[in-house]
């Protein structure tokens, strides 16, 4: 699934990532270090993986996009 990165915060490696319907999603530091990424800026689109499904989804993998 693709995002748009919304917010970062270096000192908690957490954040933010908006869906393609504007919709926030929150990811935890384990979703970014798996996605071995060392800085993410926002407006930058992004992969996800998610696990579960509605209010209990969670991202599991932050990566960049790439064609």
């Amino acid at each position: 699934m693709q995002a748009t990165a919304y917010t970062y915060d270096p000192g908690t490696r957490s954040g933010q990532v908006l869906l393609d319907d504007g919709t926030p999603v929150p990811f935890d530091a384990v979703a970014f270090d798996r996605g071995g990424l060392r800085l993410l800026r926002p407006g930058q689109r992004v992969r996800i993986e998610t696990e579960g499904e509605g209010d209990a989804a969670r991202i599991t993998l932050v990566t960049l996009h790439t064609l």
